[in-house]
């Protein structure tokens, strides 16, 4: 199985949705090239999860990020299942903000998706199938005070994945978008936010649980596809 099953390749591979959608792909049978910008993480994985290969990579670098693909291609073969997971996001209103940071963060969330497509869409279409499956959140549809910076790289990256979807759907490529409207119980998250640090499991949205929908949906029907699919804990008010 190790070097024989089709490739997932997920951006963005770290302790949260990453890296537990790189382990519910690899126990479903998947080979994973795992792209982030921690070697230690990715040498971690690499010895967990049979047949994977880590690539150090910050997907902000577009030179880098293409012959990171390429690389991917001629050590695993061409990935029959793309997860863009790799986010970037400044938080603050708009006076309080510095007007770079809305291009670092397309840079990450919306034009290495791009750049990604133009690498293993090709193959998906000459297979005839495929599945590219794109992280987000709420900011894709709706911006606040405090996400001028990045909620409208979202919804490019939203749109962008939804262009794909009806350019490539009909040729057999799935692409979706899952949506978690939550905080999401990581490390990370959980020292971000003042408010969110003796907050219950309950409060947030497990990775692990989001990694499961993705899987699910990466194996949807052909009949019976999704685009838009909404995540949140039962709890979460919307």
């Amino acid at each position: 199985m190790a070097d024989s099953g089709p490739v997932c390749m997920i951006t963005g591979v770290g302790e949260g949705t990453g890296g537990y959608t790189a382990k519910r792909f690899a126990k479903g049978g998947y080979r994973i090239a795992m792209l982030a910008r921690s070697n230690d993480r990715l040498k971690r994985l690499e010895e967990e999860l049979e047949g994977s290969k880590g690539y150090e990579c910050d997907v902000s670098d577009l030179n880098l990020l293409v012959n990171t693909c390429k690389k991917i291609k001629n050590d695993m073969g061409p990935p029959q299942v793309l997860i863009h997971n790799a986010v970037k996001g400044n938080f603050d209103n708009l006076l309080n903000g510095k007007p770079e940071w809305l291009e670092q963060n397309f840079r990450i969330n919306t034009t290495s998706l791009l750049y990604i497509a133009l690498e293993v869409v090709p193959d998906m279409l000459e297979a005839k199938k495929g599945v590219i499956i794109v992280t987000g959140n709420t900011a894709a549809k709706r911006g606040i005070a405090e996400t001028p910076y990045f909620a409208p790289t979202k919804a490019a990256q939203r749109i962008l994945a939804q262009s794909m979807a009806r350019d490539f759907g009909p040729k057999g490529i799935h692409v979706a978008y899952v949506m978690v409207d939550a905080s999401i119980n990581t490390p990370w998250t959980r020292n971000r936010i003042e408010r969110q640090k003796n907050k219950p499991d309950i409060f947030f949205a497990q990775p692990k649980d989001i990694a499961e929908e993705i899987y699910h949906v990466a194996h949807q029907e052909r009949s019976a596809w999704s685009f838009d699919i909404e995540v949140r804990p039962d709890i979460e008010e919307w």
